[in-house]
């Protein structure tokens, strides 16, 4: 046996190449499949486009309003549950999302409270008890 008879038993593929002439001759375009848009030069869609028909992003509802880029939520804490931490003086106070004190629950002790914001029902309940509230968030 001589080297001209050895063969390699991997094959390689060739790869197919598009665009050099007529590739069965029967309307192809440079084996580009048949006439169309995207057998045509410069033939791009985009993204989202679904030939004609009403896209989905279209038939979507568009929702009304805006958000505000100043608004503030707080975090609700009840007169009650302050009564049962035990605690004389408390200190409630966050830059990012601010405590707001609200009148639910009952206050038998005397309260020193320092929160950023309260209503006017929590304020009653705390300095009726003897407590004291200081606001710290200026509104």
């Amino acid at each position: 046996m001589s080297l001209q008879e050895l063969r390699s038993k991997v094959t390689k593929k060739s790869r197919k190449l598009l665009g050099r002439g007529n590739a069965s001759g029967r309307g192809t375009f440079c084996g580009r499949g048949v006439k169309g848009q995207k057998a045509r030069t410069g033939g791009k869609i985009r993204r989202g486009f679904e030939g004609g028909q009403t896209p989905l992003l279209r038939k979507m509802p568009k929702f009304r309003g805006f958000n505000s880029p100043n608004k503030v939520e707080f975090r609700a804490i009840n007169v009650g549950k302050l009564e049962k931490l035990g605690k004389s003086e408390i200190t409630l106070s966050n830059k990012k999302r601010p405590y707001k004190l609200l009148g639910d629950g009952e206050v038998t002790k005397a309260l020193t409270v320092k929160v950023d914001c309260a209503s006017k029902g929590a304020i009653e309940k705390i300095e009726k008890a003897g407590g004291k509230v200081e606001i710290l968030m200026k509104q």
